[in-house]
């Protein structure tokens, strides 16, 4: 199953039928919230965008996917803005996640439940998780993703709930249903 993920993914942003987009307008509104040093990961980065967005802060960003072809768009468009950036080919499946800690990590548009526990331990004390990700309203207007990669309602807040949460919104975002969430991790008292 990894392969065929890997190739399809592959696949797709090799043929560049997946847009790369910029930063997350919600995500930016936040700025005051965000972190400006440290490391930051992203899970399932593709192309990078919110690696970018985190080494555009000025953070030491990893961006982690299955797909190397869509890590390599990443590099180059990290070389095209004079960014730098790490990438890393993993398959979250079987492969572990890189240790921390991280002052943001983001997880958009995938979904592995088990990873939550796991992208919370990462973090740095006061560190921020910015995740995006559909929920099963999405399938009202859209085929895709299936139902098994989308969120129950508020589903994102209790997977979360280790933390603390700075931002939440579950709703219509233009044409899905998408949960969104900035949480921190509590600093010691």
């Amino acid at each position: 199953m990894a392969e065929d993920d890997r190739a399809r993914w592959d696949r797709i942003w090799r043929g560049g039928g997946h847009a790369d987009g910029g930063p997350p307008v919600w995500l930016a509104e936040l700025d005051a919230e965000l972190p400006r040093v440290g490391s930051a990961l992203d899970i399932a980065s593709g192309a990078g965008r919110l690696a970018l967005f985190w080494a555009s802060r000025g953070l030491e960003s990893l961006a982690v996917d299955i797909s190397v072809e869509g890590l390599g768009r990443a590099r180059d468009a990290a070389a095209r803005a004079g960014l730098t950036l790490k990438t890393r080919a993993l398959d979250l499946d079987w492969q572990a996640l890189p240790e921390g800690p991280f002052a943001a990590i983001s997880c958009f548009h995938y979904l592995q439940r088990d990873l939550f526990p796991k992208l919370a331990d990462r973090l740095a004390p006061g560190g921020v998780l910015a995740c995006e990700i559909a929920t099963v309203r999405n399938l009202e207007r859209n085929a895709k993703p299936s139902r098994r990669f989308l969120l129950e309602p508020n589903e994102l807040l209790q997977l979360c709930a280790s933390l603390e949460i700075v931002y939440y919104r579950e709703g219509w975002h233009e044409d899905r249903c998408e949960a969104r969430v900035l949480a921190r991790r509590p600093t010691p008292a």
